[in-house]
């Protein structure tokens, strides 16, 4: 075997071991808290924006 073959597989192992240690419920909630804090920190930017215009 070639020393590429190996860090592939192992490479390959890895993420698979980690891709099982995540459940749909914990992906779906991480992204749902990313956009909600996307969210309100642009509203939160524009917001301050607007009060130093004034």
């Amino acid at each position: 075997m070639k020393m590429n073959d190996i860090r592939i597989g192992t490479l390959g192992g890895t993420l698979c071991s980690i891709w099982a240690s995540f459940s749909l419920g914990d992906v779906m909630q991480t992204v749902i808290m990313a956009s909600l804090g996307t969210v309100v920190s642009y509203m939160t930017s524009r917001l301050l924006g607007r009060m130093r215009r004034k």
